[in-house]
């Protein structure tokens, strides 16, 4: 199964540090993630009541199961106690986010990859797009003088 991507995440966070953390999900919902019925484009990570909890990440309700479950709901994460006041600690003072990167599974067990971020500004999304444009425009360029020498030996 490929690992689910987040490519939101960094689109609009600067991500800092990454963690590992193991899921709590249902039979079902284990199954609709090897389905990729999976989005984690809103998704984020609270800490409450020294819990780690996700919100707001989708998992589409798996088609044979008996029961329907709702797609966005809190689920808890599964993170040491160090981990979780680390991240306590860290939320607490600065403008920073916990999201969540990427899902995987690792030895039959769903893992989630969450990053400490902070929010980019408007002015470097519009640098990133820039410079993504900037990329497809001279691999393409590229291409085409691949191709035109192609032409040519022949």
């Amino acid at each position: 199964m490929k690992p689910i991507f987040n490519k939101k995440a960094t689109f609009n966070y600067t991500l800092n540090e990454k963690l590992e953390a193991g899921i709590s999900l249902t039979g079902e919902e284990i199954k609709a993630v090897r389905e990729n019925k999976v989005d984690l484009t809103d998704s984020y990570a609270l800490i409450r009541s020294r819990e780690a909890v996700l919100v707001n990440a989708y998992i589409g309700p798996y088609e044979k199961g008996a029961t329907t479950s709702s797609g966005r709901k809190d689920r808890k994460l599964l993170l040491h106690k160090k981990e979780i006041n680390y991240l306590a600690g860290k939320l607490a003072g600065a403008n920073l986010v916990v999201v969540p990167t990427r899902l995987y599974f690792k030895r039959n067990y769903a893992k989630i990859e969450i990053a400490l971020a902070s929010p980019k500004k408007k002015y470097d999304k519009r640098e990133a797009l820039k410079r993504k444009a900037l990329q497809r425009e001279a691999e393409s360029t590229l291409r085409e003088e691949k191709l035109k020498h192609q032409k040519e030996a022949l």
